[in-house]
C-alpha cells in the first residue's frame, strides 16, 4: 500500500507539471503585435492595404508610387494592396472593409472625411491593423496621423499674396474637394491671414476638386469676367497660370504649391512678369506614413501624430526655385521627396519608378 500511495503522488506530480507547461504555450501579444512561431514580433513579411480616392490627380498618383517606393527600400514588405478609385466616405468604407478583409497588416489611407470613417478604422485598429492617415487626419482613436500643416500651408500663401497686394485688392480663393480634411484646414487658415487684411475683398470662392481641367476652366471664366488682383491656389496652379496665356492678359500674383510645373512657370515667365509662390506639400507624406506603418509593426511605438511644416519659395528667390525644380519630372510631381528621417529609397528616381515589391 505504502508503495502503490507513493506511485499516486508521482503521478499526481506530473499531471500537475504538464498543465502548468501547457499553459505556458506562446499566444498573441495582447497589443495586436503579430506572432510568429517563436513568440516574437514578426519582422518583415508585412502586407499593406492603400486606400486612395481621388483618381486623375498627379498629387495623389505621386502620393502612392512613394508608398510603394518606401515599402520596397524597407525590405520588410512583401506586398502592397492599392484600391484606387473616385469616391466619398461610403466609398471608401467598403474599400477599408475590403482590405481588412483580405488580411492586410497595415492600411495607409487618405481619409475623405475626419471622423465619417472612424468606425471602419477602429474596427480594423481592434483587429490588430495598423492604421496610418496621410495627407488628411481623422480623429479614430488608435490611428496614426502624419500630415504637411496644412493650416499652415493655406494661411502661409495667403499672407505672402495679400502682403504682394500691400494689404488692398480683390482675390480669388479656389479650393479643393468641398468636406475633406484638408481642404478644411486651408480654408481656415486662408480665413486666419484674411482677418489680419481688413482690405482684401475675396471675390469668388471655388471648388476645384484638384481637378487640372476644373481649375482651369474656372479661372478662365473668372480672369475674363472679374476684375481680379490675386490668386490663391489650392494645390490647381500650373492650370490657372496658362489661362492667362489663352486669354492674353497681363498675370496677377499666384499662389501655388510645389508642383513641378508651377516652379517651372514661375522660373521662366518671372521676366514676363508672373509673380507667385510655392508652398511646399510634398505627396512623399504617402512614404512618410508607410515608414511609421512598419515602424508600428516592428514595435518602434513612433508617435501617433506627425505634422510637416510647409516652405515658401517665392519669384523672389529664383535660385530656391531652381532647386525645388527637376526639368525631366512630370508638371503635377513634387520633387521634394526626401523626408528625414523617414525616407529610404533613392530619390526621386525610386519614387516615379513607382514600383511596390513583387512589381
Amino acid at each position: 500500500m505504502k508503495n502503490q500511495s507513493k506511485h499516486f503522488t508521482i503521478l499526481a506530480l506530473l499531471l500537475t507539471l504538464s498543465l502548468a507547461l501547457s499553459a505556458c504555450v506562446a499566444v498573441a501579444p495582447a497589443d495586436g503585435g503579430m506572432a510568429d512561431g517563436d513568440g516574437m514580433e514578426k519582422e518583415g513579411g508585412y502586407v499593406v492595404g492603400v486606400s486612395n480616392t481621388l483618381v486623375g490627380n498627379g498629387w495623389r498618383e505621386q502620393m502612392i508610387c512613394a508608398i510603394k517606393a518606401e515599402a520596397t527600400a524597407s525590405g520588410l514588405v512583401d506586398s502592397v494592396i492599392v484600391v484606387n478609385r473616385n469616391g466619398g466616405p461610403t466609398e471608401q468604407i467598403a474599400d477599408l472593409e475590403g482590405l481588412i478583409s483580405q488580411g492586410v497588416d497595415a492600411i495607409v489611407l487618405n481619409p475623405t472625411d475626419r471622423e465619417g470613417l472612424n468606425a471602419v478604422i477602429e474596427s480594423a485598429i481592434a483587429q490588430g491593423i495598423v492604421v496610418v492617415a496621410v495627407d488628411q487626419a481623422v480623429t479614430a482613436e488608435g490611428a496614426y496621423v502624419a500630415t504637411n500643416d496644412q493650416t499652415a500651408y493655406a494661411q502661409l500663401g495667403a499672407e505672402w499674396l495679400f502682403e504682394q497686394l500691400g494689404g488692398s485688392g480683390k482675390v480669388v480663393e479656389m479650393r479643393g474637394i468641398d468636406g475633406v480634411p484638408a481642404d478644411t484646414d486651408r480654408h481656415n487658415g486662408f480665413m486666419a491671414a484674411l482677418e489680419n487684411y481688413p482690405d482684401i475683398e475675396v471675390v469668388a470662392s471655388t471648388f476645384t476638386g484638384w481637378d487640372p481641367s476644373t481649375g482651369a476652366q474656372q479661372a478662365l471664366d473668372l480672369i475674363t469676367t472679374q476684375e481680379i488682383d490675386g490668386i490663391w491656389t489650392s494645390g490647381i496652379d500650373y492650370p490657372v497660370v496658362e489661362q492667362f496665356q489663352v486669354a492674353d492678359v497681363d498675370y496677377v500674383p499666384i499662389v501655388g504649391a510645389d508642383n513641378n510645373g508651377f516652379v517651372e512657370q514661375l522660373i521662366n515667365l518671372a521676366g514676363d512678369g508672373l509673380i507667385g509662390a510655392a508652398v511646399t506639400n510634398p505627396p512623399a507624406i504617402g512614404a512618410v506614413g508607410m515608414s511609421i506603418a512598419l515602424d508600428a509593426l516592428t514595435g518602434n511605438n513612433p508617435p501617433h501624430e506627425t505634422i510637416l511644416t510647409p516652405k515658401v519659395f517665392t519669384t523672389a528667390d529664383i535660385d530656391g526655385l531652381n532647386g525645388i525644380y527637376a526639368p525631366d519630372e512630370q508638371v503635377g510631381w513634387s520633387t521634394y521627396v526626401d523626408i528625414e528621417p523617414y525616407t529610404n529609397y533613392n530619390g526621386s528616381a525610386d519614387v516615379s519608378a513607382c514600383k511596390a515589391p513583387g512589381e
